[in-house]
């Protein structure tokens, strides 16, 4: 599947993480007793990555440490998104983008699909 492929870039996930975490309020998910499993992932998704939103510039060892870290809490918040049926087009985006700049391009373009991006917008790379 076609996928923008673009060099790791912590600080811009960082600004992701803040879309989705506007996207996941906008569905009234907040309100709800069964997203608790979903509001936790997305504290720590967020706790992982937004130290880096100042521009810090981590080793690569630690960078390759909070990657894995921040897409193994993505692949669980995706499928959170799913259970709770709060898919929508925007959140689909910024999951995509969100694992583009985590260096992950290929399988965010295959993920934001569960995360109800349309599979037809013209933003998706051809």
């Amino acid at each position: 599947m076609a996928h923008f492929q673009v060099c790791r870039n912590l600080p811009h996930a960082a600004t992701i993480v803040r879309r989705i975490e506007y996207r996941v309020s906008k569905s009234g998910a907040e309100g709800r007793t069964e997203a608790k499993q979903l509001l936790c992932l997305l504290d720590q998704l967020h706790d992982r990555i937004v130290p880096y939103e100042g521009g810090l510039d981590p080793s690569d060892a630690e960078a390759e440490q909070a990657t894995e870290d921040a897409a193994r809490l993505a692949r669980s918040l995706v499928d959170e998104i799913v259970r709770l049926r709060i898919e929508e087009d925007q959140l689909g985006k910024a999951v995509r983008n969100f694992f583009e700049c985590l260096g992950l391009g290929e399988e965010g373009v295959e993920i934001s699909l569960r995360a109800g991006e349309n599979p037809g917008s013209l933003m998706r790379p051809i």
